[in-house]
């Protein structure tokens, strides 16, 4: 095992090694030259510690929360260390940085819906103005897009949905499910308004709507 672990440590790393192979990291290092460095011991209960604390946060965690957590939990730790006890044992939070999704695509010549409300976001009452648009999400999945309806009048989401795409039956669905909760017999003139993106511009969407 120690052999193995020698011939392999320069592209993996000992304690990624370790981890894949369930064996303690620092009793390869006792093992391989005698007593470990106390710093090496250490960092070997801390990553234990950081481990514990990525599973108690459903795996979520970045190196920064991370390190906030052990400060909670009393655990003294540099955030340095820690940034690189993860990046060593390739422990990894759920959200990544990078260039944000944009999720209103909008088509400057296509025929747009008129704005019935001219911008005015209140209502008197349930079920007379819903307002919709959709996100996305970061998780341990990958991306997620959730799209939304909301009644002005009461705030509530009427209807939702998840999926992982951008496609037009996410917006739909959202608009099916609310539209399914809709009061019965209610007799009101209801609006529903959202963005001018590509997923509300297709003819299939204009067409639910009316």
């Amino acid at each position: 095992m120690s052999r193995y672990i020698d011939e392999h440590r320069g592209r993996f790393g000992v304690e990624p090694i370790c981890k894949t192979l369930d064996v303690s990291a620092s009793a390869y290092y006792q093992r391989r030259s005698g007593p470990p460095s106390r710093r090496r011991v250490e960092d070997a209960v801390l990553l234990e510690r950081i481990r514990e604390v990525h599973a108690e946060n459903y795996h979520c965690y970045g190196y920064r929360r991370t390190w906030k957590a052990l400060g909670r939990a009393g655990v003294d730790a540099g955030r340095d260390r820690v940034k690189r006890l993860m990046r060593a044992d390739e422990i990894q939070g759920a959200k990544r940085r990078g260039k944000p999704w944009r999720t209103t695509i909008a088509d400057p010549s296509a025929l747009r819906s008129p704005d019935l409300v001219n911008r005015d976001f209140n209502a008197a009452r349930p079920d007379q103005l819903w307002v919709a648009d959709f996100t996305y999400l970061r998780c341990q999945e990958g991306l997620v897009f959730f799209s939304f309806v909301i009644d002005v009048f009461s705030r509530k989401i009427v209807g939702w949905q998840l999926a992982s795409h951008m496609r037009t039956d996410l917006v739909l669905d959202a608009l099916r499910m609310a539209l399914s909760q809709r009061r019965s017999g209610a007799d009101v003139e209801l609006v529903h308004h959202s963005d001018a993106g590509s997923q509300g511009g297709f003819n299939w969407s204009s067409q639910h709507l009316n």
